[in-house]
């Protein structure tokens, strides 16, 4: 591929800005799904400002280049990963902090902006920034938008969507678009900030964001740590606190194979076999009756319940909800998965989770968004690839969401893991739609190929 005509053109416009280094490009071919793509890209853009993103992508029409478009790199659906011939831009590099204005209550930063660096920033403001992913240590603000990516805190506080005001977003031709606004208020024309956000770099690329801040809550949080004989306990537990009208920061629940997991990776003690998590955290200036509300649910249906307004001690409870990962991942392969339902049919997807693994004979630990519905199920397995059983197990709990009036993925994306059930959810006319309305942003198709459609 070093012979590729677009590779001088690339080279005279970016300078070091390009990189054609084994490691750079090795790394490209995967993201933290576990997946990889065959084939080597051609090269990768470290783009540093949006003349670089414009000129990648002048010069990738002009070529017919497949272009992808990738932030950290930390997607768990293969949605930024680059594969034979492909040039990756990636805009990881571009981390500027440009404003941010207490008064109007918002920033603007540039996507390689990291969620958790961006929060710290803001401390002394008294402000933050809503979207908590999991990975919010190492996530970039880029990648949020490009999935819509929500988190722990996004119950009561929003996904993406809900914290964007305005995006700079380069096309496929280099052409620079402002969408959006600064205002809190903007009805000017289609709506087509939202359109980009959760698009996945099929659209173009964003390489600005105006995003909407909020006060830091008053006061310290109220946390509740409850264990339950069952996770339909907890899931019911949950639900009756949705529609009691409480509306907790963070509602956590983990099933009875994913928390012996986590016990076990941390080195705390076990619980009774069967037993299920459930973690609630209130917080403002009604947090601690709002907490005394929600366990006295929790204890209605079972559950033997701690609640604790000291901070260390809530940190304490919610680390066991952050290590499913790790300890997921400590044991075994993981092929992570997302699905969400309506809050009520939380019992009955867990019920439906337990049963197909069991009739695959996987074990499938699960944790879910309790205050969303939305479900985090983990297949393990052995071996580099992902065994035919657990696709096959994988389809039918994903049917099995859509059949409970839920949706393939909650905040994920859709990338290239879950493709094939795309029209099952949306239908044939809706996904022509999207098609068609993908090809006006991106006339030659070279944007992400291959992803979400």
């Amino acid at each position: 591929m070093s012979g590729h005509p677009a590779l001088t053109a690339l080279r005279n416009a970016l300078g070091d800005a390009l990189s054609t280094e084994p490691a750079a490009l090795e790394a490209a071919r995967g993201d933290y799904s576990g997946l990889r793509r065959n084939g080597t890209p051609l090269a990768v853009v470290h783009a540093r400002t949006i003349a670089d993103v414009q000129a990648a992508l002048r010069i990738a029409t002009e070529h017919r280049l497949p272009v992808v478009p990738r932030g950290a790199g930390t997607g768990l659906t293969g949605g930024a990963m680059g594969g034979e011939g492909e040039l990756v831009l990636s805009t990881a590099r571009m981390t500027r902090i440009i404003e941010v204005s207490p008064a109007d209550q918002l920033a603007v930063v540039e996507p390689g902006v990291i969620n958790a660096e961006l929060n710290a920033a803001l401390e002394p403001t008294g402000l933050f920034f809503a979207p908590d992913p999991a990975s919010r240590a190492i996530s970039t603000i880029g990648g949020n938008i490009a999935t819509n990516a929500g988190g722990l805190l996004c119950a009561k506080y929003g996904v993406t969507r809900e914290a964007m005001l305005g995006l700079k977003v380069v096309l496929a031709d280099g052409t620079l678009l402002e969408l959006g606004h600064r205002t809190v208020k903007g009805v000017t024309g289609l709506d087509l900030t939202a359109l980009v956000i959760g698009s996945e770099g099929t659209l173009g690329v964003v390489v600005e964001a105006t995003v909407r801040l909020m006060p830091l809550p008053a006061g310290s949080p109220a946390t509740i740590g409850a264990y339950f004989p069952s996770v339909v306990d907890a899931a019911a537990a949950s639900a009756a606190i949705t529609a009691a009208h409480l509306r907790p920061a963070v509602m956590e629940l983990i099933d009875e194979v994913a928390l012996a997991r986590i016990l076990a990776h941390l080195g705390l003690p076990e619980r009774a076999p069967g037993s299920a998590y459930l973690l609630v955290q209130t917080d403002g200036s009604a947090a601690i009756a709002e907490a005394e509300e929600a366990l006295a649910i929790i204890r209605a249906h079972d559950g033997a319940a701690a609640l604790t307004a000291d901070p260390d001690e809530g940190e304490r409870m919610l680390a066991v909800r952050r290590a499913f990962h790790p300890a997921m991942a400590a044991s075994a392969n993981v092929l992570i998965e997302d699905v969400a339902v309506p809050r009520s049919a939380l019992p009955e997807m867990l019920a439906a989770i337990r049963e197909i693994g069991a009739r695959h004979d996987l074990e499938i630990p699960t944790v879910a968004h309790a205050g969303d519905g939305n479900l985090h199920p983990n297949f393990l397995f052995a071996g580099d690839e992902v065994p035919p059983r657990v696709w096959e197990a994988a389809g039918e709990l994903f049917r099995t969401a859509m059949s409970l009036g839920g949706t393939l993925t909650g905040e994920h994306g859709v990338g290239t893991l879950k493709r094939q059930w795309l029209e099952e959810e949306l239908g044939a006319p809706q996904l022509d739609l999207q098609r068609r309305i993908k090809a006006v942003f991106d006339p030659l198709g070279i944007m992400n190929p291959g992803k979400v459609f």
